[in-house]
Order: structure tokens, then C-alpha cells, then sequence
């Protein structure tokens, strides 16, 4: 096997330690009650016959609505959690990049480096080392060095080439975080190539079924790379083991060809999209059900399975025809919760309510009793207080997988007076904590009766994938994306022509919207027609707002083809030229309507009115040519 000499990794070599460098984490104080940890639990695959669960039953949805593949994850019938990739706001977390280090910081122990990014990666000294691989999440019990022990200066230079992975995703003004500990997570199995070590995942708690796996490993694994065993793992043949191995030994020495193969920056292996991170990381005993809402996708997402896990292929099922109709994240009420989750104010079932305000490190949330004024027979006002902040104490839990919050949070529950009641509610978030994988932090109550939490910050939170700072109130504020709202807007057209009985419709949007519907040539306009069946035109209308959508008229196509059109072939008109046309640099825009005039050669009459006809009129623009001597 190819060790980290061989593969040539980085450019000079290791630095020569006589340990590896482990790194630190902060040690917190705790103020007030603290909670004590419940034992973590283990979770073990589902490999042949399927044992009892071991945690809540999990169901998950997939849905492949748009071309946009999405999961969804119920627990006991409430969503927890939501996955999707966008091609423009792709997850980066776990991809492997050769970059070259711009600058280092020795008064802040940190190093820049450019990995082709928007901005440079940030490299802390903890992840300086390629032996430093002691932080990953399932890994046991070493212990990690206190800083101070090395410089970064010891660890890189500027203008060397290095292999780094993304550990944190950009957020805000701050780039990546990476490290040079690289890891490759497999089903079972993660390959940690700079490191001569076995770890066995900490949720594996049977001591027999612990060094067997330990045993497996280490005749895995030859010398020169490291392994830690995940929790998945536990049951799991040799044979499961020893496959998952070579694939991710034969990925390793891909990775390797390649980081010799290509300049700097560039990327070297991109981490695996939603679905196969779906097999790969999310598949329990706990899992009951798997839901597909396509046909097409039903077979290939078998075969999948049958190549990964294979007992679930059998819990796979597609979707009702209902629920495909209406669209699954929508009959199963997904894209409701989300539109609540990108909001502040979260109700309880009690009547109290949450605040949740995000900034870019700290998550504040405000528990209130709202309406709720306790049960008939309720004690007194503290037993009022205990029934909110209990409620309190779940609900947060879930927000805070649901919106994909992380570091540090700080919860306000309803003052209590009583230690008995303070513990209860730190003990229910602590169980309602339990199941999370980023496994929450619960830190207890300071004196100020705040509790504090944190919970490891690796992914885009949901309101910065699905939205960007409002242009109108400089970032203060939060607006849907363009993306986000035309996509809405293609599901209420989807939904509005499946209880129609109209051939075709007219629909009004802001213009940018308009453009994001139709699409380059035409080709996104086509795909909603061909899923419909219908014929839609699409117009664009300056006063529209960005997330507003009217149907100006139903009916056969030509009825509605007349409306869509206002201009004709060999119309002459007044125009206004708007603005130079995005591509045809000489031409220029006009709009009648909201429907698009593109000017040959108005792009030199920008701001001016002209006469123009009309030479050739399509379902979305026209094409016109300059009248001279007219306006």
C-alpha cells in the first residue's frame, strides 16, 4: 500500500517530529447545574437480519423534483433534517484541493492558502500537520496537544504546494477551514493516510465486538496509512470490511496520481453528492423506510443499495401517486417546515413561541410563554414555566438540525427558580440532543440563567443556502434567493395547471425571474411544459415583486398566445431602449409590457426613443430593427 512518502503528497516532505502534533480542543468552564452526558449511543448497521432500533424510527425522503435531488429526514414522524445540493452552492465539506500557502501568520498560528476558491482557505496550527488526524468525529480516546508546542512556521511556507481537505464551509467574509489531515470516509471505514494508527468509533461500546473490529482492521491495513472504524461497522463481516477498504485504498491512489498530475490550485477529489452521502452516512437499524418520488429513480436507487446496504433495499418504496402529484416534500408538509425554519419565530404546541436570531458565530434563542398561561391544573407560575421550557428544550434541539445551526449557542429559557426544574429541562435537551450526529454540547446554566451550548459548525446553514442578504437594508435582513423564489414559482405553476383545465397560461414575474424560468434558449420553459403538458408563456413585469407571480390569463393556446404577444410582425413603434443586450453587445432592450424588444444595433441609443419594427415575434421576445428617421 501507497504510503504518505510514496504518493508524493507534498511538496517538502513531512516535518520530522518525534510525536505526531494532536491538537486541542478549548476546555469550557461551566457555570450553574450542569447536565451530565448520557452515554452516546450505539448505533449499528442494518446488515442482514435487522435488529431492534436503537434510537427514534427514521424515515427518509428523496426527492429528485426539478433535477434537484433533496432528502428529508423524519424522526417518529417530525423533520429534523434537510439535504440538498445546488449546482451554483455545491457543498464542499470533505473535498481534497492542492493549494498553494500565500501567507503565514505566526501571531495568529494560522496560514492563508489558495485553493481556487473566492477566498483563500484558512489553515489553523492544530491542522497544520498531515499526521494531525486526531480530530476526526468517530476517532477514540487520543489524547490532542496543547497549543503553543509548535509554530506554524515549522509547518508550511509561503509558496508551498500542499494537499488540504475543507473541514468548514466558507460563511460570511470567512473562507474555508482546512487541514492537512486528510481522511477519505468509506460505509465502514474511514482511511486516514498520514496516520500509523486504528480507532475504533467511541459509540461502539461492547468490548468483544471492539477488538474484533480492531483486530479486522489492523490485518487491513497493512503499514503506513491509519483506520478508524465507524459505528456503522458494528456487526459487519470481514468481507463487508475488507471490500470497503480497497475501494477507499484504490481512491487514495487515484487522489495521489492526480495531486502529481495537476498544478496549483485545483481540485483534486470532490466528496460524494446528497445521495451517495445518503448510503453512506445516514443508513441505520433506525431507518424504517426509504421514499422515492420518481419512477426512474426507484431502479437505480435499488441497485445502489444492493451495492452498498444491502438490506435496504427492501425498505425502499416509491412515493403514493398523490403524493407525486402534489410533489412529495409538499404532501408530506417538508417544504411548509422550511419556509417556517428561514423565519424567526418558531410556535410551541403549548401557545409559547421561540425566537431564533442567527449571526455569522452566535446563535441567540428566546423562549417566551406567548398565549400559554398554564393548565387548569397547574400548581402555580413555575409549573407554567416548566411546561414551556420543556417544549422549549425539545423544539430547539430540532431547529438546530433543521436549520444546520452551529458554534456557539445560547439559549434564554424562562427563569426557574427551582434546581429540580433546571436540571429536567437541561436533562431534555440533552435526550432531545441525543440523536444529533453533530452531537451538541450542552455546557449547563451560567449565573446569568442562560444555557449555553455549542454544536460543531460544518455545513452551510439553511438560510444561507436558500438565502442571500437583502439588497435593500445592506444585509441586515435576509430575502429569499432568485433561485430559491423561481423555483417556487415553477412548483405554484406546476400546481396551478394540475387543476386546470386550461391549455395553456400567462404568467407575470419579475423580469430576473422571468429570465431564470425560461432559461439559456429556452430550455428550462421547455422542461416545465413537457412536465405539465401544458403551454405556459412567461412574461416578464417590472412592477412585480421578486417573489410575486400572476396569472393573467387561461385558456386555448391561441387565445392566450394573442395576450402574450402585444407587438406583430411588421409593426412599426415608440420605444424606449432600456439598456445593451447581455450577449449581442450591439443590440439593445426594449420592453412592451414586459415583453422583451431585441433592437439590432440599439445598443447605441440606450436612454433614447425610437421607432422601431418589428421583424420577427417569438412565444418570449421579439426581434427589431431600427426605423431611420423615426421618434
Amino acid at each position: 500500500m501507497m504510503g504518505p512518502e510514496a504518493a508524493g503528497l507534498w511538496s517538502d516532505g513531512p516535518v520530522p517530529l518525534e510525536q505526531p502534533l494532536r491538537s486541542s480542543g478549548r476546555r469550557s468552564r461551566r457555570r450553574g447545574p450542569a447536565v451530565n452526558r448520557a452515554p452516546e449511543e450505539t448505533v449499528a448497521p442494518d446488515l442482514g437480519e435487522v435488529g431492534p432500533r436503537l434510537g427514534p424510527a427514521r424515515e427518509i425522503l428523496l426527492s429528485f423534483e426539478e433535477d434537484e435531488p433533496k432528502v428529508a429526514i423524519f424522526e417518529d414522524g417530525v423533520l429534523v433534517e434537510v439535504d440538498l445540493d445546488r449546482p451554483q452552492s455545491r457543498r464542499t465539506v470533505g473535498n481534497i484541493y492542492r493549494g498553494r500557502v500565500q501567507n503565514v501568520l505566526p501571531g495568529m498560528q494560522a496560514a492563508f492558502v489558495d485553493i481556487g476558491l473566492e477566498r483563500n482557505a484558512f489553515l489553523f496550527v492544530d491542522d497544520a500537520h498531515p499526521s494531525n488526524a486526531w480530530a476526526m468525529e468517530e476517532d477514540a480516546a487520543e489524547e490532542r496537544p496543547r497549543r503553543g508546542e509548535v509554530s506554524i512556521s515549522d509547518l508550511v511556507h509561503a509558496g508551498q504546494d500542499i494537499l488540504v481537505q475543507i473541514v468548514k464551509e466558507p460563511a460570511g467574509t470567512k473562507g474555508a477551514r482546512v487541514t492537512r489531515g486528510l481522511s477519505l470516509p468509506g460505509r465502514y471505514l474511514v482511511l486516514v493516510p498520514h496516520m500509523d494508527h486504528v480507532g475504533v468509533s467511541r459509540r461502539i461500546t461492547e468490548g468483544q465486538e471492539r477488538e474484533r473490529l480492531k483486530s479486522v482492521a489492523q490485518s487491513l491495513r497493512g503499514g503506513g496509512m491509519g483506520m478508524i472504524v465507524r459505528t456503522v461497522a458494528q456487526g459487519a463481516s470481514e468481507a463487508d470490511l475488507e471490500a470497503d477498504w480497497r475501494l477507499l485504498v484504490a481512491s487514495w491512489e487515484e487522489i495521489g496520481q492526480r495531486a502529481r498530475d495537476t498544478k496549483s490550485p485545483a481540485l483534486i477529489h470532490r466528496d460524494l453528492d446528497v445521495v451517495h452521502r445518503l448510503v453512506r452516512d445516514q443508513l441505520t437499524v433506525d431507518v424504517t423506510r426509504l421514499v422515492v418520488d420518481r419512477e426512474s429513480e426507484l431502479a437505480r436507487m435499488r441497485n445502489l443499495l444492493q451495492a452498498a446496504a444491502p438490506a435496504f433495499a427492501g425498505r425502499l418504496v416509491l412515493a403514493r401517486p398523490a403524493e407525486m402529484r402534489q410533489g412529495l416534500f409538499a404532501a408530506r408538509g417538508v417544504e411548509q417546515e422550511v419556509e417556517r425554519a428561514l423565519g424567526r419565530r418558531i410556535g410551541l404546541p403549548s401557545g409559547g413561541y421561540l425566537i431564533i436570531d442567527q449571526t455569522e458565530a452566535l446563535v441567540a434563542i428566546d423562549v417566551n410563554t406567548g398565549r400559554y398561561v398554564g393548565d387548569a391544573d397547574s400548581a402555580n407560575l413555575a409549573e407554567t414555566f416548566l411546561t414551556t421550557n420543556l417544549e422549549a428544550a425539545r423544539e430547539i434541539a430540532r431547529q438546530l438540525r433543521l436549520r444546520e445551526l452551529g458554534g456557539i449557542i445560547v439559549a434564554d429559557f424562562i427563569d426557574m427558580d427551582s434546581p429540580e426544574h433546571q436540571q429536567r429541562v437541561l436533562q431534555a435537551l440533552e435526550t432531545a440532543c441525543a440523536p444529533d450526529r453533530a452531537r451538541p454540547q450542552i455546557l449547563g446554566i451560567t449565573q446569568l440563567g442562560l444555557v449555553e451550548m455549542t454544536r460543531k459548525k460544518a455545513r452551510q446553514s439553511l438560510r444561507d443556502l436558500l438565502t442571500k442578504p437583502c439588497p435593500e437594508c445592506e444585509g441586515r435582513g435576509r430575502v429569499p434567493s432568485e433561485e430559491t423564489i423561481s423555483r417556487r414559482i415553477r412548483r405554484q405553476i406546476c400546481q396551478h395547471l394540475r387543476t386546470s383545465a386550461a391549455e395553456a397560461v400567462l404568467v407575470e414575474v419579475q423580469p430576473i425571474i422571468a429570465a431564470m424560468l425560461i432559461g439559456q434558449g429556452g430550455q428550462e420553459l421547455r422542461a416545465l411544459e413537457q412536465a405539465t403538458g401544458k403551454t405556459v408563456f412567461i412574461r416578464g413585469t417590472a412592477d412585480c415583486r421578486l417573489d410575486e407571480m400572476r396569472i393573467r390569463a387561461s385558456g386555448t393556446r391561441l387565445e392566450v398566445e394573442i395576450l402574450a404577444r402585444p407587438v406583430h410582425e411588421g409593426q412599426e413603434l415608440d420605444v424606449e431602449v432600456q439598456e445593451p443586450h447581455v450577449s449581442s453587445k450591439a443590440d439593445g432592450i426594449a420592453r412592451v409590457d414586459g415583453y422583451v424588444i431585441d433592437i439590432e444595433g440599439g445598443a447605441a441609443k440606450v436612454g433614447e426613443l425610437v421607432r422601431v419594427q418589428i421583424v420577427r415575434a417569438y412565444r418570449t421576445y421579439a426581434r427589431a430593427r431600427l426605423v431611420e428617421g423615426g421618434a
